[in-house]
């Protein structure tokens, strides 16, 4: 690639990151303040007795004061790379969120790959041939998928392979060895049709690609006999696809908390989950901190492959 090239790609990175920085400070200055008027205390449900309103006072040796001065001390802590510890296991926060962090990209992204590979086809021939009786099936199947709720789902999966073929396991153990096998299909499946995402990817990539078949580049392509879809590729498939995987992100994420509860999945929804009843609240920091990584992360890749496929979208 040439410096030309690189250098609309650097700008939106900077700009991206500057962006990226700001918003992290915004989400973990909300949360920890609500965190800060929340009632009781983390210890107050561990230990069964009563103890100081600050949840700062008890989690190493914290300074009280003003809300906005625990939040600088935590958040100097944070800059150092230090997230405290887990007021209900003792954990580092930091090792705890990577590790459920990683088992909750693989689900997602799995999910992710499910939903494509499955409303990319329906858009595609529904664009090119319209809504007839196949096509009117297929994408009305896709709503009904989109509308049934994840846990009423996941249980009537997990009934039918469980208990009718015993092919599944009644739960995923810690063990990384045990959920990279095969026996992670089973919640990616299911959090890649109820996520509500498949519908939505079939309308918005039938009406891209229905606008983009009938630009006029795309008419002097089919007149010169030329491949209609190499032209269309670009503006018809790349972008509508990158950019709403980005959008779909936090809908995915907020299904995965109900997916990971669900079939016991050792990710970072369950462990937020666990932490809100617990009233861990370091640990919810670190999580609300990793869920917004995430979300950043996929804007920031439509971002590059929008510059990449068009250069001059960088100026606007």
């Amino acid at each position: 690639m040439q410096t030309s090239a690189l250098k609309p790609i650097a700008r939106l990175l900077t700009k991206e990151l500057l962006i990226a920085v700001l918003l992290l400070l915004g989400v973990s200055l909300v949360v920890f303040f609500i965190l800060y008027l929340a009632p009781g205390n983390p210890f107050a449900t561990l230990a069964g007795k009563r103890a100081g309103s600050n949840w700062h006072q008890i989690q190493d040796n914290e300074p009280s004061g003003a809300w906005y001065a625990q939040y600088l001390h935590w958040l100097g802590r944070v800059v150092q790379g230090d997230l405290g510890h887990s007021t209900r296991s003792g954990l580092p926060v930091f090792n705890e969120v990577i590790k459920t962090g990683l088992n909750t990209a693989f689900l997602t992204i799995g999910s992710i790959l499910l939903t494509l590979l499955l409303a990319v086809p329906i858009a595609v021939y529904t664009a090119r041939k319209g809504l007839t009786a196949i096509g009117w099936g297929l994408t009305a199947g896709s709503y009904i998928l989109a509308a049934l709720p994840s846990f009423w789902f996941g249980y009537i999966v997990i009934y039918i392979c469980i208990h009718q073929f015993g092919v599944f396991p009644l739960a995923f153990g810690a063990d990384a060895s045990q959920w990279r096998g095969i026996y992670f299909l089973l919640p990616v499946l299911v959090l890649g049709l109820c996520s509500g995402t498949l519908s939505e990817m079939v309308r918005y990539l039938r009406e891209e690609l229905s606008r983009v078949l009938t630009e006029d580049y795309i008419r002097t392509a089919r007149a010169k006999g030329a491949s209609i879809w190499k032209h269309a590729l670009r503006e018809g498939f790349v972008l509508p696809v990158t950019e709403m995987v980005a959008a779909k992100i936090p809908f995915v994420l907020g299904g995965a908390v109900v997916v990971e509860q669900v079939f016991n999945w050792p990710g970072m929804g369950r462990l937020a989950w666990q932490a809100a009843q617990d009233r861990d609240f370091p640990m919810i920091m670190g999580i609300t901190l990793m869920a917004a990584v995430f979300v950043r992360t996929g804007s920031l890749i439509k971002q590059v492959v929008h510059i990449c496929v068009n250069p001059r979208a960088s100026q606007e």
